[in-house]
Protein backbone atom coordinates (compact mmCIF):
# COMPACT_ATOMS: atom_id res chain seq x y z
CA UNK A 1 0.00 0.00 0.00
CA UNK A 2 1.33 3.24 -0.99
CA UNK A 3 1.88 5.87 2.00
CA UNK A 4 -1.04 7.14 3.81
CA UNK A 5 -2.00 10.85 2.96
CA UNK A 6 -5.49 11.23 4.54
CA UNK A 7 -6.36 14.92 5.30
CA UNK A 8 -7.78 13.95 8.35
CA UNK A 9 -5.01 11.11 9.48
CA UNK A 10 -2.60 14.18 9.45
CA UNK A 11 -5.01 15.87 11.40
CA UNK A 12 -5.60 13.82 13.91
CA UNK A 13 -1.73 12.87 14.14
CA UNK A 14 -1.54 16.85 15.19
CA UNK A 15 -3.96 16.17 17.20
CA UNK A 16 -2.47 13.38 18.72
CA UNK A 17 1.05 14.87 19.08
CA UNK A 18 -0.19 18.38 20.66
CA UNK A 19 -2.18 17.06 23.31
CA UNK A 20 0.57 14.25 24.21
CA UNK A 21 3.25 16.94 24.71
CA UNK A 22 0.88 19.77 25.98
CA UNK A 23 -1.40 17.69 28.69
CA UNK A 24 0.26 13.99 29.04
CA UNK A 25 3.90 14.34 28.37
CA UNK A 26 5.01 17.57 29.29
CA UNK A 27 7.57 19.08 32.14
CA UNK A 28 6.03 18.21 35.14
CA UNK A 29 4.13 14.89 34.32
CA UNK A 30 7.62 13.35 32.51
CA UNK A 31 9.40 11.92 35.73
CA UNK A 32 5.89 10.21 36.95
CA UNK A 33 5.66 8.69 33.21
CA UNK A 34 9.49 7.61 33.19
CA UNK A 35 8.43 5.54 36.55
CA UNK A 36 6.18 3.03 34.07
CA UNK A 37 7.29 -0.10 33.23
CA UNK A 38 7.34 0.55 29.43
CA UNK A 39 10.35 -0.86 27.32
CA UNK A 40 12.69 1.75 25.21
CA UNK A 41 10.93 -0.08 21.98
CA UNK A 42 7.46 1.16 22.68
CA UNK A 43 9.04 4.64 24.00
CA UNK A 44 10.30 4.67 20.42
CA UNK A 45 7.29 4.53 18.57
CA UNK A 46 5.38 6.65 21.10
CA UNK A 47 7.93 9.55 20.61
CA UNK A 48 7.92 8.84 16.74
CA UNK A 49 4.01 9.72 16.37
CA UNK A 50 4.01 12.34 18.77
CA UNK A 51 7.14 14.17 18.44
CA UNK A 52 8.02 13.59 14.81
CA UNK A 53 5.09 14.61 12.52
CA UNK A 54 7.38 16.24 10.35
CA UNK A 55 8.74 13.83 8.64
CA UNK A 56 5.63 12.06 7.80
CA UNK A 57 3.51 15.48 6.78
CA UNK A 58 4.49 15.63 3.00
CA UNK A 59 5.28 11.94 2.50
CA UNK A 60 2.32 10.02 4.19
CA UNK A 61 2.46 7.43 6.89
CA UNK A 62 3.10 4.00 6.35
CA UNK A 63 0.51 2.63 7.36
CA UNK A 64 1.92 -0.58 9.35
CA UNK A 65 4.04 2.03 11.30
CA UNK A 66 1.06 3.98 12.37
CA UNK A 67 -0.43 0.69 13.39
CA UNK A 68 2.73 -0.36 15.61
CA UNK A 69 2.88 3.79 16.91
CA UNK A 70 -1.03 2.81 17.94
CA UNK A 71 -0.12 -0.32 19.53
CA UNK A 72 2.94 1.56 21.79
CA UNK A 73 -0.11 4.49 22.61
CA UNK A 74 -1.67 1.96 23.95
CA UNK A 75 -0.01 -0.03 26.21
CA UNK A 76 1.66 3.41 27.75
CA UNK A 77 -2.38 3.92 28.41
CA UNK A 78 -3.10 0.80 29.75
CA UNK A 79 0.33 1.13 32.03
CA UNK A 80 -0.74 4.38 33.03
CA UNK A 81 -4.32 3.23 34.00
CA UNK A 82 -2.82 0.37 35.84
CA UNK A 83 0.56 1.72 37.27
CA UNK A 84 -0.14 5.58 37.76
CA UNK A 85 -3.32 6.42 38.15
CA UNK A 86 -4.30 4.58 41.68
CA UNK A 87 -1.38 6.03 43.39
CA UNK A 88 -1.26 9.49 41.19
CA UNK A 89 -1.84 11.53 44.71
CA UNK A 90 0.58 9.89 46.57
CA UNK A 91 3.24 10.15 43.88
CA UNK A 92 2.45 13.34 43.59
CA UNK A 93 2.49 14.40 47.75
CA UNK A 94 6.16 12.82 47.71
CA UNK A 95 7.92 15.28 45.33
CA UNK A 96 9.77 17.96 47.36
CA UNK A 97 7.75 21.30 47.95
CA UNK A 98 8.96 24.38 45.35
CA UNK A 99 7.89 26.98 42.97
CA UNK A 100 6.38 24.52 40.42
CA UNK A 101 4.16 21.86 42.91
CA UNK A 102 0.68 23.92 42.58
CA UNK A 103 1.60 23.29 38.87
CA UNK A 104 2.32 20.02 39.24
CA UNK A 105 -0.83 19.68 41.07
CA UNK A 106 -2.84 20.87 38.80
CA UNK A 107 -1.42 18.67 36.01
CA UNK A 108 -1.86 15.81 37.78
CA UNK A 109 -5.35 16.53 39.04
CA UNK A 110 -6.51 17.12 34.75
CA UNK A 111 -3.85 13.82 34.13
CA UNK A 112 -6.83 11.13 34.10
CA UNK A 113 -9.08 13.43 31.70
CA UNK A 114 -6.35 14.27 29.48
CA UNK A 115 -4.92 10.43 29.63
CA UNK A 116 -8.83 9.71 28.30
CA UNK A 117 -8.96 12.15 25.67
CA UNK A 118 -5.61 11.09 24.18
CA UNK A 119 -7.19 7.14 24.32
CA UNK A 120 -10.09 8.76 22.44
CA UNK A 121 -8.13 10.49 19.80
CA UNK A 122 -5.78 6.95 19.20
CA UNK A 123 -9.28 4.91 18.65
CA UNK A 124 -10.43 7.25 16.33
CA UNK A 125 -7.27 7.36 14.24
CA UNK A 126 -7.30 3.32 14.83
CA UNK A 127 -10.88 2.99 13.23
CA UNK A 128 -9.84 5.22 10.49
CA UNK A 129 -6.51 4.20 9.75
CA UNK A 130 -8.78 0.30 9.76
CA UNK A 131 -11.08 1.95 7.03
CA UNK A 132 -8.36 3.32 4.68
CA UNK A 133 -7.11 0.03 4.94
CA UNK A 134 -9.83 -2.25 4.21
CA UNK A 135 -10.52 0.50 1.47
CA UNK A 136 -7.35 -0.09 0.06
CA UNK A 137 -7.04 -3.56 0.36
CA UNK A 138 -10.04 -4.49 -2.12
CA UNK A 139 -9.39 -8.15 -2.65
CA UNK A 140 -6.35 -8.91 -0.93
CA UNK A 141 -5.11 -8.79 2.93
CA UNK A 142 -5.64 -6.13 4.95
CA UNK A 143 -2.04 -4.64 6.63
CA UNK A 144 -4.21 -4.91 9.70
CA UNK A 145 -4.98 -8.37 9.23
CA UNK A 146 -1.46 -9.36 9.35
CA UNK A 147 -0.44 -7.57 12.92
CA UNK A 148 -1.78 -9.76 15.84
CA UNK A 149 -1.08 -6.95 18.79
CA UNK A 150 -3.95 -4.91 16.85
CA UNK A 151 -6.31 -7.42 17.96
CA UNK A 152 -6.33 -5.90 21.63
CA UNK A 153 -6.01 -2.29 20.78
CA UNK A 154 -9.70 -1.55 20.85
CA UNK A 155 -9.83 -2.58 24.71
CA UNK A 156 -7.15 -1.01 25.89
CA UNK A 157 -7.70 2.25 24.87
CA UNK A 158 -11.94 1.73 25.19
CA UNK A 159 -11.61 -0.26 28.85
CA UNK A 160 -11.62 1.89 32.12
CA UNK A 161 -13.89 4.65 30.40
CA UNK A 162 -15.52 7.13 32.78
Amino acid sequence: MDRVKDAHVISLVEQISGHYQSNISNRFLRPLLMQLQINKGTWDQIELLTEKMEMYRYEGFHLDDLYNQIIACSRFIEAARIGMLPSLKNRINSFPLGPDKLLLEIAASNFPANLQVFSDLLYELFVNLVEIDKKAAKEKQTVYSQIPDLQHVGRMLISHQS
